[in-house]
């Protein structure tokens, strides 16, 4: 993949003597749709913060768009273009839906903007996302899955060309799963490129292209949805012996 958008090299995480990531190598395409499974502990939100800029890596480098980025801190990074959700949804919640998409654009999104065209953007946004009629609602309002709708438009935002949506369904219902999956296709379709971390197997079965699969802190396997579903790895990995 010598037109990788995202390309990580040898990354390795160690908390004391705990070794959470352990040379980890991958690459994703621009415009590609990846899954990032892999059973609790295994390093996925390690890696994904080593990405992001959350954490810093022992050992490694993070290249994106062919630009060293191992070690600017998040804001840089998301200025350009890598952009995350988090698993625990955490609005501003004296402020409206409107309001809290207006932070990122103010500080993630590169360049200063006016208070007008913040508010359109971050309407725009909501538009994509799905909640433009809760746009003056209080966030603290918010459902559970209006409250997961809400974190990936905060991360689109700042305009990625990279979203890394981390568990975006935990918590909802198989409709409410289906609405989510539906958010992200769209967004793809415009040419962000994806990494769905999710323990949802259905949902990042449907969704990937390819699926990686981190066990310990290493790659045990790599392929197209089927072949992960079949390999003997992923099935000890997650059903033991």
């Amino acid at each position: 993949m010598s037109d990788a958008l995202l390309r990580v090299s040898g990354l390795s995480k160690r908390f004391g003597g705990f070794v959470a990531l352990d040379n980890v190598s991958l690459e994703v395409r621009p415009g590609e749709r990846l899954g990032l499974i892999g059973p609790n502990g295994s390093g996925k939100t390690t890696l994904i913060n080593c990405i992001s800029g959350v954490l810093y890596s022992d050992e490694g480098e993070v290249r994106f768009d062919g630009r060293n980025v191992t070690r600017l801190p998040p804001f840089l990074r998301a200025r350009a273009g890598i952009a995350r959700s988090f698993q625990i949804p955490k609005p501003f919640r004296s402020m409206t839906v409107l309001e809290n998409l207006q932070v990122p654009l103010e500080y993630a999104a590169a360049g200063h903007l006016g208070e007008r065209r913040a508010a359109r953007e971050a309407l725009a946004v909501l538009e994509q996302i799905g909640l433009r009629e809760r746009a003056h609602e209080d966030s603290a309002s918010l459902t559970q899955v209006d409250m997961r709708k809400l974190e990936l438009a905060r991360a689109m935002a700042a305009r990625p060309r990279l979203l890394i949506s981390d568990e975006a369904m935990a918590g909802l219902s198989s409709t409410e799963v289906d609405e989510v999956l539906g958010i992200l296709r769209r967004l793809n379709d415009t040419g962000i490129t994806i990494i769905m971390i999710e323990h949802i197997m259905h949902a990042v079965m449907r969704f990937s292209e390819r699926v990686v699969c981190l066990v310990a802190g290493q790659i045990i396997c790599e392929g197209t949805p089927q072949s992960i579903v079949q390999d003997i790895n992923v099935q000890r990995a997650y059903l033991g012996e």
